[in-house]
């Protein structure tokens, strides 16, 4: 999501985004029914919702219990790991201690602490509808949507954005479950975990080598959630060999991060890449360097670790913050993923050698995960922020800056040739010479980790264009960043402060959702009347999701390779 000062600058939450990641004739269900979150606005048609004795499940640690809403057994905040505070602190995540009762799981889990965003325009706020939840270290928490108890259903594990930072499993309305469980007949899943200072800190030096992973747990977090499902997730109805990965922005990346891991080999079947992947990922000595500076800052001994084990995660964070904004080299943060040149430390996943082993979809597609099919795409205004509104000459100045004013002449020329419909500050979105999330740019990274993909000579890649174009706000939004998933999640009423929930909107989100559902369900997305064929580098075929679907070569190639030149 797209945070941006008065004065242009990155925010916070963009820039730890990218130096992670540089580092998507028709009527409702009649079934459709009930609210399917705490929030108050934006739900679905009123139903019943009950906590009967029926919904119960057992998990290796004990029994849970849940409730049923509008036909769909809803259980949140369910353990996979203890509290990692304290003594836990960047140990790799222990298994819940097991309890007798049954554990009420009826709401979401905290999410991780961090530093909570600002907002740089009402209009966004609209739009997005964000939740900031609640923050606590006791984060190891997932939740389930399932239509029923028995079965085996295919499996859609989300992992929400924000860089390796910020966000939360139900940071968006778009990320609620229910809807998906009920129209589709899939288990979904969706997960917290460790961030930022918390998740990726290396202090092997400091408290030694107990703590030889500690700078990767924010992921290997990520592989003890999916043991959990492969564990335990038939007794929700679920298919543990038939497990889906997906996510967005920064969950994009850690999918592409997993395909990667040995440690998660084997539990996921399916992959889905949206507005993100394929990070240039710093090394594990450029990691070590951020730790050495914290200690020193802090002024601690070198082995303090009890120290910082007991400090309030607030000043950890700021601390950690300030020496990855010391290391850095000055000037602006990369561009998008996929962006070549020395990486920027801070809260991502390193290559250790062990857990992570490779930069993939940057360098290579892991031949690890070789036979797993893979969806790929992004939005088309991804760099969308309501309080930019330049004039034409404005938007030309900045491209200018960034690429020279032979390519922002060639870059504003092909963008308003292909959408003669688009006004300046909807294109500006598209493409912007300003650092951050950039529309173009990332149609280069879907392209690049298709291409990997495909010279693999395994399971395709589908790549697919979100262009779909808000009717709110008189239509200048377009398709933000985070945009599709109000789609693919079939959340068009939740999200109706996004959606407007058009009969357009509605038409659209059951296409789009049943190809997630299809992929999750086969490793392929296609459905009748919309085939959707794989890409490959000479044509880029992609399903372009917008009122009239439909496969296209290539779409915005000509300016996309004005940026490659």
């Amino acid at each position: 999501m797209s945070r941006i000062s008065k004065n242009g600058s990155l925010s916070r939450r963009e820039a730890l985004l990218f130096s992670a990641s540089a580092g998507l004739g028709f009527s409702m269900p009649g079934t459709a029914r009930a609210s399917d979150s705490v929030k108050t606005g934006a739900h679905l048609d009123p139903g019943v919702c009950t906590t009967p004795s029926s919904a119960v499940a057992k998990t290796q640690y004990g029994k849970v219990r849940g409730y049923v809403s509008g036909g769909v057994y809803t259980f949140k905040g369910v353990p996979y790991g203890q509290n990692t505070g304290g003594q836990n602190r960047w140990l790799p995540a222990q298994a819940p201690t097991p309890w007798k009762d049954e554990l009420p799981t009826l709401t979401y889990g905290a999410n991780c602490p961090q530093t909570l965003h600002p907002w740089t325009s009402v209009e966004q706020t609209f739009l997005q509808d964000w939740d900031d939840g609640w923050l606590s270290e006791d984060m190891l928490k997932l939740n389930i949507w399932t239509p029923n108890l028995s079965g085996r259903r295919p499996v859609m594990f989300y992992m929400h954005g924000g860089g390796f930072s910020f966000g939360s499993s139900y940071e968006l309305p778009s990320h609620e479950g229910a809807q998906m469980a009920r129209n589709h007949d899939v288990v979904q899943v969706s997960v917290n975990h460790r961030l930022n200072i918390l998740g990726f800190f290396d202090v092997s030096e400091i408290g030694g080598s107990a703590y030889e992973d500690s700078v990767n747990v924010g992921m290997t977090d990520l592989v003890a959630a999916l043991q959990w499902v492969h564990q335990n997730i038939e007794n929700f109805g679920g298919d543990p060999d038939r497990v889906m990965i997906y996510g967005q922005s920064g969950g994009g990346s850690k999918v592409t991060t997993l395909m990667g891991m040995p440690s998660a080999s084997g539990l996921f079947h399916r992959a889905s890449v949206q507005s993100g992947g394929g990070g240039n990922i710093p090394t594990r000595e450029q990691q070590k360097e951020v730790a050495r500076l914290v200690m020193k800052d802090l002024g601690l001994a070198a082995n303090d670790i009890q120290s910082l084990q007991k400090m309030e995660w607030s000043k950890l964070i700021a601390a950690g913050n300030a020496a990855v904004a010391k290391i850095n080299p000055a000037g602006p943060p990369m561009p998008g993923p996929g962006t070549p040149g020395k990486p920027r430390v801070g809260w991502s996943p390193c290559v250790d050698g062990k857990i992570i082993n490779m930069r993939s979809f940057f360098d290579a597609a892991p031949e690890i995960s070789k036979n797993v099919p893979m969806l790929v795409g992004s939005v088309s205004e991804e760099g969308n922020r309501m309080s930019y509104r330049p004039t034409e000459e404005e938007w030309h100045a900045s491209l200018a800056k960034a690429y020279g004013d032979e390519k922002a002449t060639a870059i504003i020329a092909g963008l308003k040739k292909n959408y003669p419909q688009k006004k300046t500050q909807t294109l500006a979105y598209m493409c912007g010479g300003t650092p951050g999330l950039n529309g173009i740019t990332m149609r280069n990274n879907v392209a690049k980790m298709a291409r990997l993909k495909h010279e693999l000579h395994g399971a395709p890649a589908f790549a697919y264009y979100f262009t779909w174009q808000t009717p709110m706000l008189d239509g200048l939004p377009g398709a933000w960043h985070t945009a599709e998933l109000q789609f693919c999640f079939d959340n068009t009423k939740r999200c109706e402060q996004g959606t407007g929930n058009t009969p357009e909107a509605q038409a659209l989100a059951t296409k789009m959702s049943t190809a997630w559902a299809n992929f999750a369900r086969t490793g392929n997305p296609s459905q009748p009347g919309l085939t959707w064929t794989p890409s490959d580098p000479t044509n880029c075929q992609t399903m372009i999701f917008d009122n009239h679907c439909r496969m296209e070569n290539d779409p915005d190639g000509e300016v996309r390779r004005i940026l490659l030149a």
